[in-house]
């Protein structure tokens, strides 16, 4: 018997945990508050794709001459799916690795139309990446009987969804709730006799559902109106993305017929003060922090606690316990090494910092506390976290969730990383900022950091500014090619149709974006059209961005706002070609494409030069002194040897340092007193010293001894050091 049950209703990731019940619960043992956590959504694709579940799919009748070829072929040969499911599953899960063989010989797996847009296999993973070939095969073989659902079991479903379209933007509570009150679907029933078993099991007091997206919200009221049903002694709540962004203006009565609690923004808080309210009949006066409920017959807004909310290094660990994390599927949907990171492998996810240290962005939510509240953590309390995941779920691989993770924070987890020797592998979001530099991003790489993603949105600098992104396109190329020189993939986030955007920045925009793939500095990028939500600069002062929204009544969800754009352009009409086109530079193919070939319809030639990218990488050598810059030395397999060196009858006191580095030796020869000097520095600043030395000061160190620190530090042996990064200027 557990207090509280933390729910991730139907469907997110199938490759690891979405992290927010992993938050609450390491927040809750803090308190000595007892919890169980489920994610219903890997229980119930396992429990779909398996022989029991696929027999019930196809047991379901079917009006065979009337569906799509498709569904016929499935159907057709359901015994070969039936047959290798189980053992597909298990090898997604990476308990049967010797399958890839089998599934690779492409006489194994059934296929159906998902297989006719298979990737160039050679191309995509070459002939030694059998396993994620394999991995990217059997993908296509599921989303086959995906196909196969949705066209003849459940409309809504969606492996990382269900029912989305119910959720977004919903703002009348009417055509959710009609469906919740109908009969249940075929993936209601396998969700809700999971849930009965945990139920059964658990028995809380209160179960609380985190919904990140729309397209968890009908599970979780499906969820919810069968324990007001069977249970009505449990207690409800829900949190998490959906409600903070979207619920803040809720006025329909009847969520609260299946809802006790929903609760707006960090849920710790909240959510302790429900579970005093549930659990603790010794309180006599209820206090609550950002919650609605149904009071008097009324839904009311109670925020009557004057308690603050806790700081991030009060919230505990991130636990994973209860969830069966050898249980998830990693799935390889596109043949992109940088986009396969979201679906691909299980990360544990951390937040280096809460909110946004930029938090200016006019499209972005910046009025909303998970945005406009910065609160970075500490390296060492963040290494720590890691370390005790890596203790916990067995799993080195981390997915830093921010909204931006800031350089300079990224700078000293690195540091501490490289510090405890730990093994790790990691990536985050970024802005593009200067700050990366090529000496940062190096460090980074070292650390573990294998990819990171940002927001270049819409690449003209016009917009950028209007956006208030605080770069600009040629800074993007600069920060993208340091990540790229450094070995760390680089994935975009593109936007087109923002306010006053017209016909030929879009098309100039994606010449960009071409270019930047073209030079190699780009990996990954997605498309999205812009979207202006109640809470973000665009949807507060629409007027001053050229818009006029379309007024509706809020009673349930609020936050995409119709609206009309003053240029009158349809944007998504080109929502097709720059995602077509997007693929292509992804495979590295088609560069030569004239643009116009992308589009069915006419669009204006673009007017940035070919060579745009390329040139705003030119530039000359800095040799400027920064003398409060820290200096970091990372090499410790240094040998020195002493020689004497003749020449012209002159005798020369040198030495020869070698620097063993990972995959190649670096030989410097220098004055034997610089030599020594250099490797008594090597010796007091290495990675263990927390303090680092700045260029100014090793400069005052230096002219103690010896003269013209200058001539010294930009000679062309140290500048050798510097390249191979022994040396970093940060």
């Amino acid at each position: 018997m557990k207090d509280i049950l933390l729910i991730t209703p139907p469907f997110t990731q199938l490759n690891t945990p979405y992290p927010a019940t992993a938050y609450i619960k390491g927040f809750l043992n803090t308190k000595n508050i007892s919890s169980h956590q489920i994610d219903l959504g890997i229980e119930v694709i396992l429990e779909l794709f398996s022989k029991n579940g696929l027999q019930k799919v196809f047991n379901v009748s079917i009006d065979l001459y009337n569906v799509s070829e498709n569904s016929q072929r499935i159907f057709a040969l359901r015994e070969e799916y039936i047959k290798t499911i189980d053992q597909v599953i298990l090898f997604l899960q990476n308990q049967n690795p010797t399958l890839a063989r089998q599934i690779c010989s492409m006489n194994f797996l059934p296929e159906a139309s998902r297989f006719n847009q298979l990737d160039d296999m050679e191309f995509a993973f070459g002939n030694m990446g059998l396993q994620d070939k394999a991995k990217h095969l059997a993908t296509l073989y599921l989303e086959d009987l995906s196909d196969y659902i949705v066209e003849n079991i459940d409309s809504d479903f969606g492996f990382s969804r269900y029912a989305e379209r119910l959720g977004k933007s919903a703002n009348s509570f009417d055509e959710l709730y009609a469906k919740i009150n109908n009969a249940n679907s075929f993936i209601d029933e396998i969700t809700l006799d999971i849930l009965k078993k945990k139920l059964e099991l658990v028995q809380p007091k209160l179960v609380c559902f985190s919904v990140p997206f729309p397209g968890n919200l009908y599970s979780a009221f499906r969820c919810a109106k069968l324990i007001k049903e069977n249970y009505p002694h449990i207690k409800t709540a829900m949190g998490g993305g959906f409600p903070n962004t979207e619920l803040r203006d809720i006025k329909d009565k009847r969520v609260f017929e299946l809802i006790d609690f929903i609760t707006l923004d960090d849920g710790e808080l909240p959510l302790e003060l429900v579970y005093q309210n549930v659990c603790q009949t010794e309180n006599l006066e209820a206090e609550y922090k950002r919650t609605f409920l149904l009071e008097n017959g009324e839904v009311t807004y109670k925020n009557n606690s004057k308690k603050h909310d806790y700081k991030q290094a009060e919230v505990g660990t991130p636990d994973y316990s209860d969830l069966q994390l050898d249980h998830y599927i990693s799935v390889i949907e596109v043949a992109n090494p940088m986009h396969s990171l979201w679906s691909d492998g299980r990360w544990n996810k951390l937040t280096m910092a809460h909110g946004c240290y930029w938090g200016k962005c006019t499209f972005c939510d910046i009025s909303l506390d998970y945005i406009r509240i910065y609160e970075p953590i500490s390296a060492k309390i963040l290494v720590d976290r890691m370390e005790e995941l890596i203790q916990t779920t067995g799993e080195t691989g981390f997915h830093f969730v921010d909204e931006a993770a800031p350089p300079a924070l990224m700078r000293e987890v690195a540091l501490e990383i490289l510090r405890r020797n730990l093994v790790v592998t990691w990536w985050t979001n970024i802005r593009f900022e200067k700050s990366f530099t090529q000496d940062l991003c190096f460090l980074l790489k070292i650390s573990g950091c294998v990819a990171i993603s940002g927001g270049l949105e819409v690449a003209s600098d016009r917009l950028l500014k209007l956006i208030d992104k605080g770069v600009s396109v040629d800074q993007v190329a600069k920060v993208t090619r340091n990540f790229t020189e450094a070995g760390i993939m680089v994935h975009a986030y593109l936007m087109y149709g923002y306010p006053t955007q017209t016909v030929q920045e879009t098309v100039d925009s994606l010449e960009m974006v071409r270019q930047l793939f073209e030079m190699g500095i780009l990996q990954s990028g997605f498309w999205h059209q812009f979207a202006m939500t109640a809470h973000s600069p665009v949807g507060q002062n629409p007027e001053e961005f050229g818009v006029t929204p379309i007024k509706q009544e809020i009673l349930f969800a609020n936050n995409d706002i119709d609206f009309v754009d003053k240029t009158g352009i349809d944007h998504s009409k080109f929502s097709f070609g720059l995602k077509k086109s997007l693929f292509n530079y992804m495979h590295g193919i088609n560069f030569e494409m004239p643009l116009q070939d992308w589009f069915d319809f006419k669009i204006p030639r673009t007017t940035i030069h070919p060579d745009y990218i390329h040139d705003s990488l030119l530039e000359e050598e800095n040799f400027a002194f920064k003398p409060n810059s820290k200096i970091i030395f990372l090499d410790r397999n240094v040998i020195a040897e002493d020689f004497v060196k003749t020449k012209k009858g002159n005798s020369y006191n040198l030495t020869r340092i070698t620097f063993h580095l990972k995959t190649n030796i670096l030989k410097i020869e220098l004055e034997k007193e610089k030599a020594d000097w250099l490797i008594s520095v090597l010796q007091d600043n290495s990675i263990e010293n927390a303090k680092k030395i700045t260029l100014q000061q090793l400069k005052n160190q230096y002219e103690e001894h010896l003269e013209d620190f200058e001539l010294f530090w930009f000679s062309k042996p140290i500048q050798q050091l510097k390249e191979n990064g022994i040396i970093l200027s940060l």
